[in-house]
């Protein structure tokens, strides 16, 4: 019987174990990823300007992906909503997982991360996540 390498025995994201290797590592909200790429291609822009070198294929798919999947499209939305579920003690993971997946109840928040069960009764759920709305409509 092969044996689980200790690492992976203690990764359990329902359970916000993530192991060593992510033990310092700040998880970044989609729209976060898309404004640090969204630079990079105007840097790569305006250094390369005289040669004909393009982005890597990965690279223009994960800054579409991010495009595509990010809920806030400006920074002080952004800082508004880390500091709103910061406000509440969220694990950094779940921080993410929140602002990424904009939850519409308190069921579907805590079906998608288990970890939330047990920590917000549902009225206090759903009012954080309809706080997370409002900046959505907020932007628009």
């Amino acid at each position: 019987m092969a044996s689980t390498p200790q690492h992976q025995q203690d990764e359990d994201a329902t359970k916000l174990q993530f192991g060593s290797l992510f033990e310092n590592a700040d998880p970044l909200i989609n729209a976060e990823v898309c404004m640090l790429l969204e630079h990079r291609k105007a840097q790569h822009e305006t250094e390369d300007m005289d040669e004909d070198q393009e982005m890597s294929e990965v690279f223009q798919k994960t800054l579409s992906h991010t495009k595509r999947f990010s809920k806030f499209k400006n920074k002080e939305t952004i800082t508004a909503v880390r500091s709103l579920l910061n406000k509440h003690n969220f694990h950094k993971f779940e921080l993410a997982s929140l602002a990424n997946l904009c939850p519409d109840t308190s069921d579907e928040a805590k079906s998608l991360m288990p970890s939330l069960n047990g920590k917000y009764d549902d009225e206090e759920m759903q009012q954080i996540l309809d706080d997370i709305k409002q900046h959505i409509g907020i932007q628009n």
